[in-house]
């Protein structure tokens, strides 16, 4: 039996979807960059987002994980609906169930792997020594166990990358939001990061959202969805 919510657009929201986004638009000032989409996704699953440069994949990313705000439209996220939050609220939730992945690390070079990857459990005002435990045990099941007192600088790219998924996971967020996670790395780095991401959902029952050009990382997908000039096809 499917259960629903109520939502003030479409009526009523499937209960066992995570994650609903209803009629989304952006504009540019004149340039129509989302023109009405509609997704869902369920909890545990790779979705993959593809399509060519200006599709508007990294836009439909940024929104849906509230890093930028939609012309209009609905966004839930376990039936939280991410589009009436605001200001501290919105950064408290996001922080707490929002993972994040860039093409670019983004890790800060001043802290060594453990502090960056403890950061986001120090903001949500976690306990010290519980958020250093967790960050230790996450970096231990990414193989980067002896490299936790390492500056990004002494690490390889996909070392980086794969301090940038514990960054991500410190939280155990309901999902994690990953934009061209593999662009910036060699075949070898990213055949490793694509099999870490099914791992994670697999063995964790991680849900991940990836926009990726790469066909070998959308191919290892529950789901692909194809984006072309603003709309999912």
């Amino acid at each position: 039996m499917l259960l629903y919510v109520y939502s003030t657009d479409q009526g009523f929201i499937n209960e066992n979807v995570m994650l609903e986004a209803i009629k989304i638009h952006k504009n540019y000032g004149q340039l129509e960059v989302l023109k009405g989409v509609d997704l869902r996704i369920e909890g545990g699953q790779i979705v993959s987002i593809i399509g060519s440069s200006g599709a508007g994949k990294s836009t439909l990313l940024h929104i849906l994980g509230t890093l930028d705000s939609p012309g209009s439209g609905e966004i839930y996220l376990n039936k939280e609906p991410l589009h009436l939050l605001k200001g501290k609220k919105l950064a408290a939730f996001r922080n707490k169930h929002i993972g994040f992945v860039f093409q670019f690390h983004h890790l800060l070079p001043e802290f060594t792997a453990l502090e960056n990857v403890c950061i986001p459990g120090w903001i949500a005002g976690r306990k010290k020594k519980e958020v250093e435990q967790e960050a230790l045990r996450l970096l231990g099941i990414l193989g980067l166990g002896d490299k936790s007192g390492n500056k990004p600088q002494q690490l390889s790219g996909g070392e980086q990358q794969r301090v940038a998924v514990a960054r991500a996971l410190i939280n155990r967020p309901s999902i994690v939001f990953a934009d061209e996670p593999t662009g910036n790395l060699d075949s070898q780095n990213a055949k490793e990061l694509h099999e870490l991401f099914v791992r994670l959902r697999d063995e964790f029952g991680q849900t991940f959202l990836i926009v990726t050009h790469n066909e070998e990382l959308a191919a290892m997908s529950n789901r692909t969805l194809h984006m072309k000039d603003g709309k999912i096809v």
